[in-house]
């Protein structure tokens, strides 16, 4: 005879199965998203923005009605793109910049870190939560990772959408950090108001280290990691970078690019930087500048808006799929050039639409 054994846990904690069925629920209609962000209710917050970085063509129409919704209640922060290689120590000045923000100034702040996508799975590790502790654990932090998706320029495609939502939401200042791959970066610069450039010093020649075109968008270029015995390399790279930036031509907006020097992990210099970012809105904001850059900044969104479109209304379309098969195996064999093979898809995707009723 089998005697009755240790009941086993369920699989999934109850707190957990409740998680899973809320999840699956219906998604509440997008007049309720608004209200709840203009309340700052972070949930709704963070699933409308999962809503409008969906692909998927059901969510489209919801999401821009949220989009739609929370416009008017947007544009009252300060918008802050943050940049560097890899290794430089965004997520760690970045946290330290957040509490700041928190601490100091008792200031709300998001933060949206994206991470970059893989381009064999797809997937993202989007880790930034757990490397700003800290700040991820304050009620007045929200920070958001998201995968690039393959966009270009450091962003995701859906990076402007978010920073509407997150200004409805009442965060008077978002931040939003890069992926940080290299020269294609300088997409983030017609998104934000102020663009920071995170610089290493003692890894190089410093003015081989980044190139010209993406100096030239930043309004700061900040020397991290001055400290220890890297402290005197900093300084002596933040002079390098100095003459340097005095070679080129005047900024549009007046403002005179600075260079600074920090340590993220010790705290210094970091309200500095912030003073900075400061001075600069309160410049742009009384010349007209940042009104200007702004409109500037949504005609660009009208554009990206414009081109993401026509490519999802092509990869939908299924006639072209099918015939997208057979021109890549000619592609892949040489028996036709990619260009011409492009050209008779979009001449199809082109007769189907003209066709539709």
């Amino acid at each position: 005879m089998v005697q009755p054994g240790v009941e086993a846990p369920p699989a999934v904690s109850p707190l957990q199965a409740e998680r899973f069925r809320a999840m699956r629920r219906q998604d509440p209609p997008a007049a309720r998203f608004v209200e709840g962000i203009l309340a700052g209710d972070r949930s709704l917050l963070s699933r409308a923005i999962t809503l409008v970085e969906s692909r998927l063509p059901a969510h489209a129409a919801q999401a821009q009605e949220i989009i739609e919704g929370c416009m008017p209640h947007s544009g009252h922060s300060i918008r802050v793109g943050i940049t560097g290689v890899p290794g430089v120590g965004k997520s760690t000045f970045i946290e330290a910049l957040g509490m700041h923000l928190i601490e100091a100034r008792a200031q709300k702040v998001a933060v949206l870190a994206v991470d970059p996508s893989s381009q064999f799975s797809g997937g993202s590790i989007l880790g930034d939560k757990t490397r700003m502790e800290r700040l991820s654990a304050h009620l007045d932090a929200f920070i958001r990772p998201s995968p690039s998706g393959g966009s270009l320029g450091g962003v995701t495609r859906r990076t402007r959408e978010t920073i509407i939502l997150c200004e409805a939401a009442g965060f008077r200042n978002v931040l939003v950090e890069t992926v940080g791959v290299g020269q294609s970066e300088t997409v983030v610069a017609s998104m934000v108001d102020f663009f920071l450039l995170l610089m290493l010093a003692g890894a190089g020649d410093e003015l081989q280290g980044i190139k010209r075109g993406i100096m030239e968008l930043a309004d700061l270029l900040a020397i991290n990691k001055a400290d220890g015995d890297n402290k005197d390399r900093a300084n002596a790279a933040r002079a390098e970078y100095q003459t340097a930036l005095r070679m080129f031509p005047p900024t549009a907006s007046g403002w005179q690019p600075r260079v600074l020097t920090c340590s993220a992990l010790t705290n210094t210099g970091i309200p500095e930087i912030w003073d900075a970012v400061v001075d600069h809105h309160r410049l742009v904001s009384r010349s007209g500048f940042l009104r200007d850059r702004r409109q500037a900044q949504l005609v660009d969104w009208l554009e990206a808006a414009i081109a993401d479109q026509i490519q999802d209304a092509f990869r939908q379309d299924a006639s072209v799929a099918a015939t997208q098969d057979s021109l890549r195996v000619q592609v892949r064999d040489a028996a036709v050039s990619p260009s011409k093979a492009a050209a008779e898809l979009v001449a199809q995707f082109l007769r189907n639409r003209r066709e539709c009723p």
